[in-house]
């Protein structure tokens, strides 16, 4: 491609880019004022509105990631996903863009999502997110036990236990909230790996600073790991939650170092070990929430 051709590519998917954004925001207030209170409308059983109102997440995130990529903006693949549509499970993901959630809700008729408690005080907002089901981001116990609650119910929840977006090349801070959560619910965890080849819409980086092309989500859905292998027998719970902890670390940091050729952790990716975890250090554990 000639300088000038890559400068218009560059012109229009910063254009591109802005345009969905926007498209996202009135998307967002104007379903949020009629598609959903239509799909609460449509049954007197709160759960078969929270089904449909999930469903038209679904569609609607799937719709806005094909949108983007006829712009041109991006490509993505899912590898493993009918494994995201199996009720019941803590899908726990690492978060390297923005689109993180949109791209897997795309994937998934049905699943709980944690998200700001703020958004309660949204005028029109509030009502949408109730509906769904979606659990506040509270602090500490309250938080724990709303979202093993609905593990227990037999829905699946989508978190990320990183807490916010990473940055290119910086170290993995992983939380224990994640794993208090499945700890508590006695569930399967269900790891998720999101990649973004060339890196973009990390934490710091401002939607119109677009790369030299067109960016590709590749996304791996792991094999389902019982999350009471990881707790022994009169043990504290935040000794169990270390050790889950330290397993996810682990594991995304092979997923790491396989994605650059590393064959030697690619066995960790592979076949997820409860008892490897132990063998990881302390110091590992970057940063953490709960005791």
């Amino acid at each position: 491609m000639s300088r000038m051709g890559r400068k218009l590519s560059t012109a229009w998917r910063v254009f591109a880019t802005g345009f969905v954004f926007v498209l996202f925001g009135v998307g967002a207030l104007f379903i949020s004022l009629t598609m959903f209170p239509l799909l609460r409308l449509s049954t007197f059983d709160s759960d078969v509105a929270r089904k449909r109102i999930q469903r038209g997440m679904q569609l609607t995130f799937r719709l806005y990631m094909e949108v983007m990529r006829v712009l041109g903006i991006l490509t993505y693949r899912v590898e493993g996903g009918a494994r995201l549509r199996e009720p019941g499970r803590l899908i726990v993901a690492n978060h390297p863009t923005l689109l993180d959630v949109v791209l897997l809700v795309s994937q998934m008729p049905e699943v709980d999502c944690i998200v700001k408690r703020g958004l309660w005080r949204n005028p029109f907002l509030r009502w949408p997110v109730s509906w769904a089901s979606y659990i506040p981001n509270s602090e500490g116990e309250e938080l724990i036990e709303g979202c093993a609650k609905t593990l227990r119910r037999g829905h699946s929840l989508l978190v990320f236990p990183e807490g916010t977006r990473t940055v290119p090349g910086k170290p993995i801070r992983m939380q224990r909230g994640a794993a208090h959560i499945a700890l508590a619910a006695d569930c399967e965890i269900l790891p998720v790996t999101i990649t973004c080849d060339p890196p973009t819409l990390f934490k710091g980086n401002p939607w119109y600073r677009v790369p030299a092309r067109r960016f590709h989500l590749d996304v791996v859905v792991g094999q389902p790991v019982p999350a009471g292998q990881f707790r022994r027998e009169d043990e504290p719970p935040a000794r169990s939650a270390r050790r889950l902890t330290q397993w996810l670390l682990g594991y995304y940091g092979a997923a790491e170092a396989a994605l650059a050729g590393s064959e030697i952790q690619e066995r960790m990716v592979a076949v997820p070990d409860a008892a490897a975890a132990d063998a990881l250090p302390r110091r590992a554990i970057l940063s953490g929430s709960g005791q």
